[in-house]
């Protein structure tokens, strides 16, 4: 009787021991977060003629995340009118709730974009506007492991210093004609290009522009470099030929810091 006791004893501690054990790895997530990847910055360039917001996201892994989705918000101080100072105001950045597009299928890098419209937190900030304001732009995204089938959660923040406006990020995924396979260069996750971008803010942006809407698809916006711009002569000088429809707008105003 007493080494039965004895066994059934040791039996349950043993099996409560390994419990422990199995469910405690199994209730660690965050070391699957590690393996996410964010761009060091993010940027700000035209896309489709509108103004947007962009960074990068990739997964080291080979067992994708199941219903990955990314949400944002800009944390700052702001003043209500009735004089109420809110040191950490929040207010969410739209990266495609609406539509579906903040569902991410990252089995590459891919680039995530906010479009800046009116409801967006940077509609009235312009580059110079960017470079005095003082806010934190956190990303939060949240998928299911494959294997555990339990959350997990990654979070990264972009301070005004560190979005880059004018710059896009540098394409990773070159197909293979050899093998016919896409190859992912990792060694170009933090690269950006300069980009023809205006300074002036969205709204100011959509101002100049009030024939075009804004939220269509259809909304177009061309920047034209010096080199493309045709003269004629006429009897006071040189006259620009624009196509029909077009409007005039100061480089000065619009590149970065170019007086072209």
């Amino acid at each position: 009787m007493i080494m039965v006791m004895i066994q059934s004893i040791t039996g349950t501690l043993v099996q409560a021991l390994m419990t422990g054990m199995i469910f405690a790895k199994l209730s660690r997530p965050k070391k699957r977060a590690e393996t996410l990847m964010f761009s060091r910055n993010a940027a700000i360039c035209l896309r489709d003629g509108a103004l947007c917001l962009m960074f990068r996201i990739g997964d080291m892994r080979s067992s994708h995340l199941i219903e990955a989705h990314v949400r944002g918000m800009v944390v700052r101080r702001r003043v209500t009118r009735e004089g109420e100072v809110l040191p950490l105001d929040n207010q969410d950045v739209n990266f495609g709730f609406d539509n579906g597009t903040d569902r991410l299928l990252i089995i590459w890098p891919v680039i995530v974009i906010h479009k800046i419209d009116k409801t967006s937190p940077f509609w009235r900030m312009s580059k110079a506007d960017l470079d005095r304001e003082n806010f934190e732009l956190i990303i939060v995204l949240e998928g299911t492991i494959e294997s555990t089938g339990m959350t997990t959660q990654a979070r990264t923040s972009y301070l005004p210093g560190e979005i880059l406006w004018g710059q896009r990020l540098e394409r990773l995924v070159t197909f293979q004609r050899e093998d016919g396979e896409y190859q992912v260069d990792y060694s170009r996750f933090e690269n950006t290009v300069p980009v023809d971008t205006p300074i002036v803010s969205a709204k100011e942006l959509a101002a100049m522009h009030p024939d075009s809407d804004s939220d269509s698809e259809e909304a177009e916006f061309t920047l034209m470099r010096a080199d493309s711009i045709q003269t004629s002569d006429t009897e006071d000088g040189e006259e620009l030929l624009l196509p029909e429809g077009s409007t005039v707008i100061r480089m000065s105003d619009m590149r970065n810091g170019s007086k072209k």
